[in-house]
């Protein structure tokens, strides 16, 4: 539920194309994040989180995603929410949220040190982590719907050129800050 760059998208997509499309556009995270978990299930995740090269691999790709959008945006030329709605496929919206969301190595972390400790190891472990990974899941879709309502709720705070311009800045800043910690926070 934190303001972080998926949860930010989910807002801009929303402002952009509006409700349903965000949470179309949503579903490319929780694709990303179901992969994640089911590899956290079968232990491979365990082997990414003890490879420093590979885990460096994904943290570099992440941050430099992050950047990268954080410098489109900055750069981007603002225009009101009614040119912009047929602008992108729910496809490529959903690219975007799968690749930001695949991308980010505390999602990672989350599922290989956080969500192994509530598995009792004595129960079925599988079984166990399918219901940690809904629930997960779940919370994933209650964060892009409260996040893409917002987005709708500040459309007409968008319609105006100046405030779009000033918001794209301050996310592009937001991204920007997240990828350099990113960079530079330890394993």
């Amino acid at each position: 539920m934190t303001p972080g760059p998926n949860n930010l998208l989910s807002m801009n997509n929303a402002r952009c194309y509006g409700f349903n499309t965000a949470l179309i556009a949503g579903l490319g995270r929780i694709a990303a994040f179901s992969i994640m978990i089911a590899l956290a299930a079968s232990g491979l995740a365990v082997v990414l989180y003890a490879s420093e090269t590979l885990f460096l691999i994904i943290k570099l790709c992440g941050a430099a995603y992050l950047l990268w959008i954080a410098i489109n945006l900055w750069l981007s030329e603002v225009s009101p929410v009614s040119e912009v709605d047929s602008g992108k496929s729910a496809f490529r919206l959903a690219k975007q949220e799968f690749l930001l969301a695949a991308g980010n190595p505390k999602a990672i972390l989350i599922f290989t040190a956080f969500l192994p400790q509530f598995v009792e190891v004595t129960a079925n472990i599988y079984e166990q982590f399918m219901v940690l990974g809904i629930a997960f899941l779940l919370l994933e879709m209650a964060a892009i719907s409260i996040y893409a309502l917002f987005g709708i709720y500040l459309r007409q705070w968008f319609a105006k050129p100046a405030m779009a311009k000033r918001f794209n800045r301050a996310c592009a800043t937001f991204l920007a800050v997240s990828g350099v910690k990113l960079l530079l926070g330890r394993h």
